[in-house]
Formats: structure tokens, C-alpha cells, sequence
């Protein structure tokens, strides 16, 4: 005799993880492009929208309660990645522009009300591989407290490289190429790092996580049997890093992966997903790591969303 819970789920007796907070944001209609990107501050209890579209703001930025603060749009042009750095004295917000235009192909730190305050690569400029800091499509950022950034490099432009760059901006290593080999990437779209020392690249075209040594960029292994139907769009750690949250923008599925501790990385371990309605594209995702709250950029549906744990 199938037991009912055999129905409603397929892990069997696997509770649902998160549900879909309705209320956020309060007015949706202050999306009025295509949303890409999302970035937590949760220290201070905010949320920054990046969008893409004609005559649109390109970031809009929300209280974590889902009411509108303000927006804004200088010097940036297609944002693709969006990250929030706070420190012990301040707060930075970090862009990947993909534009061709006299923006683009960059990697931009903005104060929280949108004042530039640093520029990484050439604006306008799609580098080659050979230079460290000049990006093609830059895909997405995170930087550590300590002010070391890593950044993977491109959207599928010319460079399929993860990058890690000192405080002052200096190169400290750079590894991968164009390829389906270990430490090569198709797209490396998506970075995190964990606090065991190790960076998590979404190799989103090879279908694959690659994890590598925060130290020495060193490879430690990679994930492929979970992405078998789609690769992997977005690596973020839930609040207490016990697992990744991956966005799988074809299927409309957000795929939540057991984190390993310490030690070898194995093969990864899907324990839930959330699937979401057909369309919405779920491109990238962030984890307010005090609420624990997930938020999903879908640039099908133009809307970000937030699922809180249950």
C-alpha cells in the first residue's frame, strides 16, 4: 500500500524546506525590467534588485520587509551579478556589468546609495585571457571581509576563468580555461566561498560545481549527477552553510544540495527542490544569512521572490 506522503513529495517523508513569502516585495510593480540579480545586506535588512531594460532603473533596493526605498542607475549598464561586501566600518555594493557600452565588461564597487567608488577591468573593453583584470561578461563577484574578491569571468564571453584579487586589487591566483576539463569551464557563472576555505564555481554549460582551494586555487573536486536535466545557475549557502542553494533556470527549479563538511567534497546529495511555475527562469539566488530567507532573480517572470524556511 503506497503511505499518502509517497503523493505529495518525491523524497519520501521529505518535508518542504521553504515556502513562497506572498507578501514580498509589497508593491511588485517597481519591477519594470528584466531582474537578473539579488544581493542580501542582512545586517541592515536590505535587499538590492539588479534589472536590465530600456529607460529602467537598473538597481532598485527594498527593505527585507519587501517595501521599496529608493533606486538607482548611474554608470551602470547590464547588470549580471550583484553582491554586498559590509565591513566592520562600512558597506559596499559589488556589479558585474555585462554591457557593451562605455560601462561594460566590468567589475564596479558602489556606496549603498549608488556613488562609483572603484572600477575593476577596462569600461567598454572585452579583455582577452592573458591580462588578469580585463574581464569579457563578467558573470558574477564575492568578496570576503577580508577584501579578497573572487570573480568568475565570463557570461560566455571570451574568458572562462575564476579569478582571486588582494584588497588592492592584485592579482593573487587565476586558474581555468575554455573546456569540459577538471578546473575548465563552460560559463562559469555563479561564486561563494565556505568557511572551510573553498570557493564553489556553477560551471553552468559542463553541468557541473567545481570546488577549488581558497589558498591556492588548488582543484578539489567537482559535482555533476545532480545537473543532469540542467546546469547549475547560482551557488549559495544556506544560513548555517548545511546546504547550496542552486538555481536551474530551464527547468524552473531551485535544487537544494547537502553542503559537506571538512574533507573530500564527494558527489553532491540533492535533498529537496522547489519548483517553481513554468517560465519564471530563476537566474540567480541569495540567502539572507541572519533569516536565512532565499531570494530568486527570475528574468522570466521579471520579478525577485523570497521563500523563508520552514
Amino acid at each position: 500500500v503506497l503511505k499518502a506522503f509517497d503523493y505529495s513529495s518525491p523524497w519520501k517523508g521529505q518535508q518542504q524546506m521553504y515556502k513562497l513569502d506572498i507578501g514580498w516585495p509589497k508593491i511588485p510593480e517597481y519591477f519594470t525590467g528584466q531582474t537578473f540579480c539579488v544581493a542580501v545586506d542582512s545586517l541592515h535588512g536590505l535587499v538590492y534588485v539588479g534589472q536590465r531594460g530600456d529607460n529602467v532603473p537598473k538597481v532598485l533596493v527594498f527593505s527585507e520587509e519587501g517595501y521599496f526605498l529608493y533606486s538607482w542607475n548611474n554608470t551602470v549598464e547590464m547588470p549580471h551579478g550583484i553582491f554586498v561586501l559590509n565591513t566592520a566600518t562600512d558597506s559596499s555594493v559589488w556589479i558585474t556589468d555585462v554591457g557593451t557600452g562605455k560601462y561594460g565588461h566590468t567589475v564596479k564597487q558602489y556606496s549603498p546609495s549608488g556613488k562609483l567608488m572603484q572600477i575593476l577591468g577596462t569600461p567598454g573593453n572585452a579583455g582577452s585571457s592573458l591580462i588578469p583584470l580585463q574581464f569579457d561578461q563578467p558573470a558574477e563577484v564575492f568578496v570576503e571581509e577580508s577584501g579578497d574578491i573572487y570573480v568568475v569571468d565570463g557570461d560566455g564571453g571570451m574568458n572562462n576563468r575564476l579569478l582571486k584579487l588582494s584588497n588592492d586589487y592584485k592579482e593573487i591566483w587565476l586558474t581555468g580555461t575554455n573546456g569540459t576539463g577538471i578546473g575548465q569551464f563552460k560559463i562559469p557563472h555563479s561564486v561563494t566561498v565556505d568557511p572551510f576555505g573553498r570557493v564553489w564555481v556553477a560551471d553552468r554549460d559542463n553541468k557541473r560545481i567545481q570546488v577549488f582551494d581558497k589558498v591556492t586555487g588548488e582543484w578539489l573536486g567537482s559535482w555533476s549527477s545532480c545537473f543532469s536535466e540542467d546546469g547549475p545557475y547560482s551557488v549559495r549557502f544556506t544560513a548555517n552553510y548545511k546546504y547550496l542553494i542552486v538555481a536551474q533556470l530551464n527547468i524552473n527549479r531551485l535544487a537544494i544540495l547537502v553542503a559537506p563538511p571538512v574533507g573530500s567534497i564527494g558527489d553532491c546529495v540533492m535533498v529537496n527542490t522547489v519548483q517553481l511555475a513554468d517560465e519564471t527562469k530563476p537566474h540567480l539566488v541569495d540567502v539572507d544569512m541572519k533569516s536565512g530567507a532565499v531570494y530568486v532573480a527570475e528574468i522570466g517572470a521579471q520579478q525577485v521572490q523570497k521563500y523563508i524556511p520552514l
